[in-house]
């Protein structure tokens, strides 16, 4: 890899927004729930959200404009305010306890880059997402779930 990666979470002023009741991607309230503790990922601290804790589910839709490939879909966050991932130059703890992880590279018009989606192994995200990123073509790669295709995080080549 000839260049850093970095890992971006959710933005502090989209969660404080989900947080104080802001209407989702499908104008509805996000919904109030309590974690089992059972792979509740909040997208803003990219951390698992703890047995007991309340979270919030809502519909995003991790793309500036409607478009034919701005998917929404869920995704939780802690129903408190918490802090945002800082560490961008590496890839979230909670990766660790994953065995796989989905990845798509899009372009700077926000569309899909064909040829850059796949199911990898949770410990090969880094090279595997500078190889897509490697692609002049493809502008940053999307860090979905496997098995239920949900947004979890951004990457993007650092600098």
């Amino acid at each position: 890899m000839s260049f850093a990666l970095r890992f971006i979470a959710l933005p502090t002023e989209i969660a404080r927004s989900y947080q104080s009741g802001a209407p989702d991607a499908h104008g509805h309230k996000p919904e109030l729930r309590i974690s089992d503790g059972d792979h509740v990922p909040c997208r803003h601290c990219l951390t698992e959200i703890a047995a007991g804790e309340p979270y919030l589910v809502l519909a995003h839709r991790p793309f500036p404009a409607l478009q034919p490939y701005a998917e929404s879909g869920p995704i939780f966050l802690h129903a408190a305010p918490c802090a945002r991932y800082t560490d961008e130059s590496a890839p979230p703890r909670m990766f660790r306890d994953w065995l796989h992880l989905l990845i798509r590279g899009y372009g700077t018009d926000d569309r899909i880059v064909y040829g850059t989606g796949g199911q990898i192994r949770a410990d090969e995200l880094e090279e595997a997402a500078a190889d897509v990123l490697a692609d002049p073509a493809v502008a940053y790669v999307h860090v979905r779930s496997a098995q239920y295709n949900c947004y979890q995080c951004r990457i993007e080549r650092a600098g």
